[in-house]
């Protein structure tokens, strides 16, 4: 060898920023360099012929983790190979550090063991960027699972879903185990051929994405409205492998969408049937006191008055028609009192007996919240609301049924009335046009009671909304606002 090597050998080893340990068949150090005296804080003289685990591992307290070096270390010597090993050491000031070892059997030209060389590599810092990164990833991934309005799943070119990430599951109440490799097309329900899977999909391979309003479908076969963003997966080759679907959430928007909708078409309505109203009182007008003349004519014959007995009553009942839109249409301001909605609905209850509802059929449950705030609003309209809704819900209960009446604090800022019964439930479509006036599914109704009710609670600053399922009833849900500072 080379006289300048054999100088400069020693030196690299000495020097080097990995620990050195070299060990006779024994286990004891016959040789170490500056790193593992620095570690250690010790000389090689004192190091020297010590058992390098007794060294490392010198408190009873470590017993497991000499165990394990101990097997790593007696495997590489048995079967003269070399082992990686990583393991935790404290330095002299007790502060513990993690080592990567290599552990080499050194082995003589007749391949008989001679020692064994330990390189050891401080990867602490390493270590704890590592934790460091996985603790950020893990708070990114807690955080983006817990916005619901999101839901991200991929599928593969078949359509096969392969993996569902964050929102999925809070969205959409599958489990992975439930959901991976099945179809994609189990989310989707179609309305018309814009919106189905296919056509999609085409969109995607035609344009790399594509974006689109639809229903889809939960586990429990609720449908729901989402705003989905459909793009291409490519693999490190730009080459299509999948599909990535983005779902967000848009039922609230819907709602919101359908209240500014509903609220100027019942404003544009509303002028409307005060208009026909006044047209329609003028001629009434002189009806009614044509027929008063007539009535007091003594030489009236009977069959005659029986004929203007018939065209009073239904003249009575145009006027009762026409006072049904004028209540539609008035935009008074309703009465500003403090009231206790819970004493409200419990005496519009016992009104119930008067409107020959089969209250012996229909079982009336109460959950009525304890110490809920004041509204302010007028008593007398919103006992109109509650008995009308209340009305509504008996009579799609012919044979009888369950009448769920539950008040609480919704969000601390409303008082909030859920209005449930076992009906037969109200169909998609006329469930669009249910707070339309005129719009009826009775045949005696005139379509006025639920707009009104409708005019009532927007008066009263709050919303009215319905959710119903054909075959399990229908509930309705009523929100007005708090009075500020009050006490519950």
């Amino acid at each position: 060898m080379n006289p300048d090597c054999q100088k400069t050998i020693p030196k690299i080893i000495n020097d080097a920023s990995v620990i050195m340990f070299y060990l006779d068949l024994k286990g004891n150090i016959s040789m170490c360099n500056k790193k593992a005296e620095e570690m250690l804080n010790r000389s090689r003289e004192e190091l020297s012929g010590k058992n390098m685990l007794d060294i490392l591992y010198p408190d009873a307290s470590a017993l497991i983790k000499l165990q394990m070096f101990k097997a790593v270390l007696d495997d590489s010597v048995t079967y003269k190979r070399s082992s990686i090993f990583e393991g935790t050491i404290r330095d002299s000031a007790k502060i513990e550090h993690v080592i990567s070892w290599n552990i080499t059997p050194m082995l003589d030209e007749s391949s008989v063991l001679e020692g064994i060389l330990l390189l050891g590599n401080d990867v602490t810092l390493l270590k704890e960027r590592e934790a460091s990164v996985k603790k950020i990833d893990d708070t990114l991934r807690n955080i983006l699972s817990s916005i619901k309005e999101y839901a991200l799943y991929a599928a593969n070119l078949e359509g096969n879903i392969t993996y569902y990430g964050m929102g999925f599951e809070s969205m959409f109440g599958w489990q992975k185990s439930e959901i991976v490799f099945k179809h994609v097309g189990l989310l989707h329900t179609f309305d018309d051929v814009t919106h189905k899977l296919p056509f999609i999909l085409e969109q995607v391979r035609s344009l790399g994405q594509y974006e689109l309003e639809i229903y889809l479908v939960k586990k429990n076969g609720e449908s729901f409205p989402v705003k989905l963003s459909v793009s291409q997966f490519l693999d490190a080759d730009a080459k299509p492998v999948g599909y990535i679907f983005i779902a967000k959430d848009i039922t609230e928007e819907k709602k919101l969408e359908y209240q500014i909708f509903q609220s100027e078409k019942m404003s544009a309505v509303g002028k409307l049937a005060a208009g026909m109203a006044h047209e329609i009182n003028n001629p009434l007008f002189v009806i009614s006191g044509t027929l008063e003349m007539l009535f007091e004519n003594k030489k009236l014959g009977k069959e005659l008055r029986k004929k203007l007995t018939t065209i009073d009553n239904q003249a009575e009942r145009i006027r009762k028609l026409v006072d049904r839109f004028l209540a539609f249409a008035r935009k008074t301001s309703p009465n500003q009192e403090n009231l206790d909605i819970n004493k409200i609905i419990k005496n519009v209850l016992p009104l119930l007996s008067y409107h020959k509802m089969p209250s012996h059929k229909i079982r009336i449950v109460k959950e009525f919240a304890k110490k809920l705030s004041l509204v302010k609003g007028d008593a007398h309209q919103l006992q109109e609301v509650f008995i009308n809704l209340f009305i509504n819900a008996c009579q799609a209960m012919p044979e009888g049924g369950k009448l769920s009446i539950k008040t609480s604090g919704s969000s601390g800022e409303f008082a909030q009335i859920n209005i449930t019964d076992t009906g037969s439930g109200i169909t998609a479509e006329n469930l669009k046009n249910l707070f339309l006036p005129f719009f009826s599914t009775k045949n005696e109704g005139t379509g006025l009671g639920l707009s009104i009710c409708y005019n009532i609670i927007k008066n009263h600053h709050g919303t009215i909304e319905v959710e119903s399922q054909i075959g399990k009833g229908t509930t309705f849900i009523i929100r007005i606002p708090f009075i500020k500072d009050t006490p519950r």
